[in-house]
């Protein structure tokens, strides 16, 4: 039997990527789990596929982040899905990126990066809360942007940076109910999203050579920390920021 029989979850961005390996990671586990997409109904229609052929259980949910009452209609579908079960588990995983150095972010640009990578997952954990059973786990995606500096990522960085402090304050709120509140940051990880970099093996060389455990991330990496964290063992794990990156930029790579 699975750590989290018995379990609910639900996981935004869950179709692809990040968002699918921990949907595949927590169902592998036992957990019920909603599978939220924006646009892509076939990806997360194969995400749901998936779990069930591994003998797990999902159900898809649908709601576009930075558009009127994405958040209304995304919890109309969770309860349905949920059919009265509480949550126990929320993975705000969703988000978009920004490749502009500040010269060229423009006002559009940031204002829909804040809302659907910071707005977005404040209401969505805004709106769980009366839903999420004590003992619950909150784990939000951030990245190692907000460590150190990418010029071409400015708007993406300010984004990450803003969702990171949301756990210490929330994980003290929440505390005495037993829900712990966390943020994985991922490095650099192999997925559709970062195909534009990763599928060039000059930026891999270099990633890899600032890298302390010498290779790029894959999904599953991240997705074994976030199921970690909404295990039994990441009970006494609360407000903290937790580094998926290998050991990306710790300093100095000396020859042995």
């Amino acid at each position: 039997m699975g750590e989290l029989t018995g379990k609910t979850a639900l996981v935004t961005g869950a179709s692809r990527g990040i968002g699918r390996a921990v949907a595949l990671r927590l169902a592998a586990e036992g957990a019920y789990v909603a599978v939220h997409y924006g646009s892509d109904e076939q990806a997360a229609a194969r995400t749901v596929e998936r779990i069930e052929k591994d003998g797990g259980r999902a159900f898809a949910v649908q709601a576009r982040f930075g558009e009127e009452g994405a958040v209304d209609q995304l919890f109309w579908q969770l309860g349905a899905g949920l059919d009265g079960r509480g949550l126990d588990i929320l993975v705000n995983n969703a988000g978009i990126s920004s490749g502009h150095p500040i010269a060229h972010v423009t006002p559009e640009e940031l204002r829909q990066l804040f809302e659907v990578n910071v707005s977005a997952p404040f209401f969505v954990t805004q709106r769980a809360l009366p839903l999420l059973n004590d003992g619950g786990r909150i784990i939000n995606m951030g990245s190692t942007a907000s460590r150190f500096a990418v010029s071409i990522q400015i708007g993406y960085t300010l984004t990450k940076a803003a969702l990171e402090a949301l756990a210490p304050t929330l994980a003290n709120e929440l505390g005495r109910r037993g829900i712990t509140v966390n943020t994985v940051a991922p490095g650099a990880i192999r997925t559709d999203l970062t195909a534009g970099y990763t599928a060039v093996p000059e930026v891999v060389a270099e990633l890899e050579a600032i890298t302390a455990l010498g290779r790029l991330g894959e999904p599953e990496d991240v997705a074994d920390v976030v199921g970690f964290l909404a295990g039994p063992q990441g009970r006494y794990v609360t407000g903290q920021t937790i580094d998926v990156s290998g050991g990306t930029y710790l300093g100095p790579i000396m020859p042995a």
